[in-house]
Order: C-alpha cells, then structure tokens, then sequence
C-alpha cells in the first residue's frame, strides 16, 4: 500500500471579498469608515473617535470639522446595539464642547438622544445619552427642546438606576433643567422629589451635591415645598446637616433648609420635631465659616415672615445669633447681623436681644474693617433702636455714639443711612440728644447730605430736623455749611429727600438767621415752585413755605400780601412791595449768552440799598438800632486774633531766641531766616486783606420811628380799652402821615414828591419808614401795624392793589360791666379819611376802603 499524500485545502469562493485588516492613524480616514455600509467597521470607527475625543477638547471639535457628527447621528439610530452604543458614547463626549452643542442645536438631535432614554437600553447608552442631554441643558433653548418633547419623566426614572455614573449624569441635566419654571412644577408631577431625597444617602458626593442643589432649586416653588414635607424630607435634610461626614455638603442642605423654613407650615413642624433646635446648636457647634454663614442666611430668609419671627423667637434664635457675632470671619459676621436686623422687627425679640447683650457686639463690629459688616452692623442697630428707649439707652451706655457719627461719613452708603436713623432714633430722648450732639453730630451730617445716594440723603434730612432743636445746634449746622447742602436737596426728584428735607427746613427755619440764609440760597423759591406743583407737593414743603415765612416777614409780606396778628414786626423788617413768583426752571440769559439773574428774586437789605436809585416806588424800612460806633473798640475778628496771636508767637521766638546763646551753623541760620521771611510775608498779606476788605453793612436807624414809639408807649398804650388804644392809635398815624384825606381828593394828595426828595437825599432806594411824612393807605398801614406790636395790640397788615393797604382788628363790642362778652368781631381801621373810625369788614365802607 502505497503512502498517502496530504490533501490540499479548499479554494475561497470566487464571490467573497477576502478578510482585509486596515490600521488608520489619521482621524479623517476613520471618520470616512462611519460611512461603511458593514456593521463592524461602523463599530470599531465609533469606538475608535470615542477614544479619540476622550483625549482633550481640541480632538473634539477636530472631529467636527471633520465632519464626524453627520454620521454619527445616523448611527446613534442603528439597529445594531452595540453601533448605537458606540456612536452614543462618542457624541457623548464630543458634546461636553460648546461648539458641539452649538452645531448639534440645529439638528434634531435631542429628540434622538431622549429616545436612547428607554428602558430597553443597556446602561452605557443610558449612561453617555443621559451625559448628552447634560450637557445640552446648559443653553436656554435646549432647556425647552428638553421639556417639550418630554425629556423629563425618563431622566426622573434614571435617578433610580443601580449605575452611579447614570445617577450622575440623570441628576446634573435635572439640575439644569430647574433653572427653568417650568420644569419646578413638572417635577412634582412626575414624582421627581422623592429620587432625589434618595439620592443623599448615595456614596458619591457629587451625586449628593448635585441633588441637593436641585433640591434648592426645585423648593423655590412654595407647592415643592408642600410636596417635601408631606416626603418627610424636612427630617432628612436635619439629619443630614447633623451627619458630620458630609459637612461639605451642609452649605447646599441649609440652602434648601432656607427655602423650606419660608412656609410657617414647615417651620411648624420643624419646630414639633425638635428639627429647629438642632438646627440652631448646629450653627453654634459647626466650625466651618461657610455653614455658618448659610445658617445664619437661612434664619434671616425664613424670618422675613411674621409668624416665622415669633417661632424663632420661641427657640431663642437670638442667642445663637448673638454668639455668631463673636466669630471670626467678617462673612458670618455680616449674615448674623442681617439676621439680627430681620428678628428685630418682631418686638419680643427687640427686647430679648437688648436684653441678653446683643448691643455690645453689634457696636464693636461698627469698627470692622470690612464695610459690609459695618453696614449690616449698622442696620441690626437701627432696627433695634426704633421705639425702644431700652435699646438706645443701651447704644449710649455701650458707647456707640462716636462709631456711628464717624459712620455718617462711611464709603459705604448703607451704613451711612443706617448711622443715622440710630441716631434720629435716639434723638427722641431729650438728655441723649443733648450728649449726641455735644460729641459733634450736628457739623458731621453735612457729608450723608451731599451723598448721591437718595436714601442716605433722606435719612440724613431727617436726621438734622431731629437734632437741630436748639439755637445754638442750628447756629453750628449753618456755620458747618449745612443748609446749602439741605436747600440743594428740595430739588431732589425723589419725594422722599424732599420730604426729609423740607422736615429739616422747617426745623432751621425757625431761627430768623437761619431762614435768611435760606431765602438767600432760593429755598424760598424752590419751595414756591413745588408748592405751586400738582405732582411735588406734599404737606412737608407746605409747612416748611410757612415756616420760612413766618422767620421771614419782609419776604412773607412781600410774597403773600399778609401779616397776621402774631405776625410781629421787629427792626429790620422791610416791605419791597409786592413780589412775583419766581422760577429757577428757566435761564434767562443776555446777548452774549451769560446768565441772568431773574428780576423776580426776592432780594435782601443790603442789596435793595445797593441799588442805584431809581423812580419805582421805595423800600420802607423798619428799624431803630443803631449801628455800631465807630469810635467804640470793636470785636476782634478771627482774621485779627489770629495777627495778634500769630505776632505774639513771633515775638516770643525772638526773645527765645535771644536769651538762648548757642551756636548756630550756616545752614540752620539760613533755615531760620528763610522762615523768618515766609512768616513775615504771611502776616503781611493777612494785613492787607483785612485792610482791603469792606466794612460790614448795617442799616440806618430811624430816630423818627423811635420818637414815634417813645411817644405811643408814653400816651396810648395807658389807655383802659383796647378800643381807645386803636382809635387813638388810628389818629397819631394819621397826623404824623400828613393827615386825613377827604374822600376823592386822594389823587391830589402830594406825596410822591417829598417821598423823592428824601430818596434824593439819602441816595438810596431804603427809606426809614420815620422819615415819610406825607403818606397813603400803604405808609400809614404799615406804620399802625409796627406801632401796635409794641404795645401788644393785635392786628394785622394786608396789601391790596394799587398803593392799598389796611389793617384788621378783631374787638368785641361795648357792653355794660358785667355783661357777658361775645365772640369778637373784625374790623377796618380808617387811617386816611376819618382816622380812628372802625368799620366792620363787610359792611360797604369797608370794602371801598379797600378799593381804588
């Protein structure tokens, strides 16, 4: 038998495509091979630029350019699993990139990727699919391709899923999600809270982080939080936060605490569970400043509600709060005092914590070097001294003035409005105020008073009508240059300021000086304007209008027409006539474009006596001081104390100098010399200036006026009725103002002519009012009114048109001794044609007395 020989084996059939391995190492070949019609190359290409993008963030848009995402979409719906898988994974990871996401939001690509969702998937398409619609949640308008085809409810059902990076993946697109308000609500639908409360207990603190911040989002929504506490979650969260292995978690379970504590529900059953008071010997007990910090803020966010207040104040919240002032760190300090300020509002714990010694640390922190401590110190201190007597007393006791003057000058805006509502607070109580502003709050406030800041300017307003009481407070605000700041302010645009500020202006006003001043800065005119607004006026500018009329007589009666009875005249009044409305809203301007002064301004004595002479009718002045001697040693001016004190320091150098031999070198003779000279050539320009500067003005005194008075008090004001006095009165004017007129001779009465030449002689528009002696209605009105203020005889002075002018006086009439008096009636005193008769105001006689 012959040996057997091997047989050869079978050729491959002549239709088949033999095997071919291909190795690519460029990125664009193998992008190419997702176009293969075969299965396992589309397999391995999707793998292989998984792996690829994976690498770092170029590759990933390397690969968009390369045109891979085309493709990939098409594959990510293949019937093959393991292709989708694959595909799924690599437009996962490209998708992390913004210029994916971008180039991936003109496709329709979330509908397809929320397919991948379902539960017939295996866990790495949920895995990376759940990862794609993460990172697609970052943008606004994914957020809404998301919900509206229903991407929730299958990322909800993920939350479940035994695999971590699913959890992770499900729980971060939920969290972005939340950002929008719908998705709040569609996750209490569709049971997504209770996944979430699960996943605290996970081992992974991202995932635990990632609930919680979803958990806060999602109880922004009041019905979320209802749906939490019927979840029992209120007590999770405590024993989370008590858990100490997760305190780097405790900041994002306190954000969501903070939110749940808003409801007075959840703070009801927080409380019966004894939840709240673990949660406050938590801030205490916990040494982290970041947790103590968002506890403190969780108390200051739930106690914004009343009811919430009391149940905080039931637990004694204010004792933790006052210990968290002790700490450390500005940022916990700032949240306590916040939180102190919300809890000052209810009353019980105003007083609670005055009375555990809240105030001391709460004034020590108003010299942190951190200003938002400052402020929030400051605003705790002005919610705890509004109506507590206790509170304030306790601010002086602990010496809080001096901090919070030197606040008024803060660069920190809140705390300047702060400072000074503590200090309007404490200004209520007559001996604090006194102390207050003898520790220089009065000069201080004239900063918060030019501040930008509309808050800081009311407060400060009102600040200055609670301490300028006093004359010498308002003499010191006007010296500090406070009243130009407070005028500004009545321009203000916001009615508060000009609220406070016309308060404050009827406090200052009430000194005669004082309203002057404000006159000559044209607070009289802003108010005329506002009070002449439909839209700015309030109560406030109308009382500080009168007020600074009533300081201001000669502006009174020259802007109203009217003096009341207890409107006296005193010297240095003056009737300019009347006066017209004035309005700084618009600029008059000459030819050369200069600005004008308006003519209607009210203008002051001195500059009606500067005025060059003219034929208008003239200033009547009241007055019988006599100004300064000239020969008497006048009051040495600062200008000159300080020559004197400035010569008698040089010459005590000198004589020093001269009993003191010592050897001298060069250079320190020259040094003194060269001083010698400057100080010298300082002294010398002093002198000159004092010598250049012009003598103060002082307005002429009226003898006449005086001989008027001397003799009035001599013969009228003895008489036994008030009636005598007035007609006798009514007489002597009369007779010194050229006598009765007869009626209808009033037009051939001279006294335009004497009237110029006493103008001619005196050169000056001011005429003492002594020196007429040839007048009419308004001479002689004004004359019986000066007169019958000196001796206590009320009546008044009104203006009326065409050189008009009366007096009023309210009598009762003659009745036997003994007989009951009725109520007095009003009467027109005749000055001109039958002086002394007294005419009842509304009788016919009166009226054409009134009348040209």
């Amino acid at each position: 038998m012959g040996k057997k020989t091997k047989k050869d084996s079978e050729p491959p059939p002549k239709d088949i495509f033999d095997p071919l391995s291909v190795e690519s190492k460029q990125a664009a070949t193998v992008v190419l091979m997702l176009d293969s019609p075969e299965e396992e190359v589309q397999l391995k290409a999707c793998e292989a630029l998984y792996k690829f993008a994976e690498k770092c963030e170029d590759n990933k848009v390397l690969l968009l350019e390369l045109g891979a995402m085309p493709p990939l979409l098409k594959l990510i719906c293949a019937e093959d699993k393991i292709v989708r898988r694959n595909a799924t994974m690599s437009l996962g990871v490209m998708a992390v990139h913004p210029e994916v996401r971008k180039a991936l939001r003109k496709t329709d690509f979330i509908s397809q990727i929320i397919k991948l969702l379902a539960p017939e998937e295996d866990t790495l398409v949920h895995e990376f699919s759940s990862l794609c619609l993460a990172a697609m949640a970052n943008e606004f308008t994914s957020k809404v391709q998301i919900f509206e085809h229903d991407g929730i409810e299958p990322l909800i059902r993920l939350l479940s899923d035994p695999d971590p990076d699913v959890q992770k993946n499900s729980v971060e697109a939920i969290c972005l999600m939340l950002q929008d308000f719908q998705t709040k609500a569609a996750i209490r639908e569709l049971g997504g809270l209770q996944p979430l409360l699960d996943l605290l207990k996970s081992e992974y603190p991202m995932i635990q982080e990632l609930a919680l911040v979803s958990l806060a989002r999602a109880t922004e929504d009041v019905e979320n939080r209802g749906e939490l506490r019927e979840l029992g979650g209120l007590e999770r969260l405590v024993e989370f936060i008590g858990n100490q292995e997760w305190t780097d978690l405790h900041v994002h379970a306190l954000l969501v605490m903070s939110n749940c504590l808003e409801d007075t529900e959840s703070m009801e059953l927080i409380q019966s569970t004894g939840g709240l008071s673990k949660l406050l010997q938590f801030c205490i007990d916990s040494t982290l400043p970041d947790v103590q910090q968002n506890a403190a803020k969780a108390i200051a966010k739930a106690a914004r509600n009343s009811e919430n207040r009391k149940i905080f104040h039931e637990q004694e919240a204010e004792k933790t709060l006052i210990q968290l002032l002790e700490t450390d760190n500005a940022l916990v300090q700032a949240a306590a005092c916040q939180a102190l300020a919300i809890m000052s509002e209810n009353i019980l714990s105003k007083s609670t914590i005055g009375e555990q010694d809240g105030i001391g640390p709460l004034i020590k922190l108003l010299n942190s070097d951190q200003a938002n401590v400052r402020e929030a110190a400051s605003l705790a201190l002005a919610n705890l001294t509004t109506s507590s007597s206790n509170n304030c007393s306790d601010v002086v006791d602990q010496k809080g003035v001096e901090p919070l003057i030197g606040l008024l000058g803060d660069s920190k805006e809140g705390a300047q409005a702060n400072a000074a509502v503590v200090l309007t607070n404490m200004a209520t109580d007559e001996i604090m105020r006194t102390d207050i502003v003898s520790k220089g709050i009065v000069s201080a406030l004239t900063s918060p008073l030019l501040s930008s800041n509309t808050v800081v300017q009311s407060k400060a307003a009102l600040a200055v009508a609670a301490f300028v009481c006093d004359a010498d407070s308002r003499t010191e605000f006007r010296n500090s240059g406070g009243l130009p700041a407070l005028c500004k302010l009545l321009s203000s645009g916001n009615d508060e300021v000009r609220r406070g500020a016309s308060w404050a202006i009827v406090v200052c006003a009430t000194d005669t000086p004082s309203a002057m001043e404000v006159c000559k800065m044209g607070g009289l005119e802003v108010l005329q304007e506002i009070d002449q607004s439909t839209t700015r006026q309030n109560q406030f500018s109308k009382a500080a209008l009168d007020r600074l009329l009533d300081s201001n007589l000669p502006a009174k009666y020259a802007l109203t027409g009217k003096l009341t009875a207890t409107d006296i005249i005193q010297d240095g009044f003056y009737d300019a006539g009347q006066a017209k409305f004035y309005s700084s809203m618009y600029v008059y301007e000459d030819e050369n474009g200069e600005r004008l002064k308006p003519t209607g301004k009210f203008l002051t004595l001195e500059e009606y006596s500067k005025q060059e002479v003219d034929s208008r009718r003239p200033v009547l002045l009241v007055n019988t001081k006599e100004p300064e001697s000239k020969s008497s040693s006048p009051v040495p001016t600062p200008s000159e104390a300080e020559l004197k004190t400035d010569s008698k320091s040089s010459v005590s150098v000198k004589s020093s100098k001269a009993n003191v031999r010592r050897k001298e070198s060069k250079k320190e003779r020259e040094e003194r010399e060269e001083r010698e000279r400057v100080e010298a050539e300082r002294l010398a320009e002093m002198q000159k200036q004092q010598a250049e500067q012009p003598p103060p003005w002082h307005p002429p005194a009226d003898t006449a006026l005086e001989n008027y008075i001397t003799e009035v008090m001599t013969h009228i004001a003895p008489l036994p009725t008030t009636r005598e006095q007035v007609t006798a009165m009514a007489q002597f004017v009369s007779g010194n103002m050229g006598g009765p007129i007869e009626r209808g001779q009033l037009s051939s009465f001279s006294y335009e002519l004497p009237i110029s030449q006493i103008k001619y002689d005196l050169q000056c528009n001011v005429l003492p009012l002594g020196k007429i002696v040839t007048g009419i209605h308004y001479h002689r009105a004004l004359l019986f009114k000066v007169l019958c203020d000196r001796i206590a005889v009320g009546c008044t002075l009104v203006r009326g048109e065409y050189g008009r002018a009366w007096n009023e006086i309210m009598l009762t009439d003659d009745e036997a001794p003994g007989a009951p008096k009725f109520p007095p009636k009003e009467y027109i005193v005749d000055l001109v044609h039958d002086p002394g008769r007294l005419m009842r105001s509304d009788c016919a006689d009166a009226v054409n007395y009134q009348k040209l």
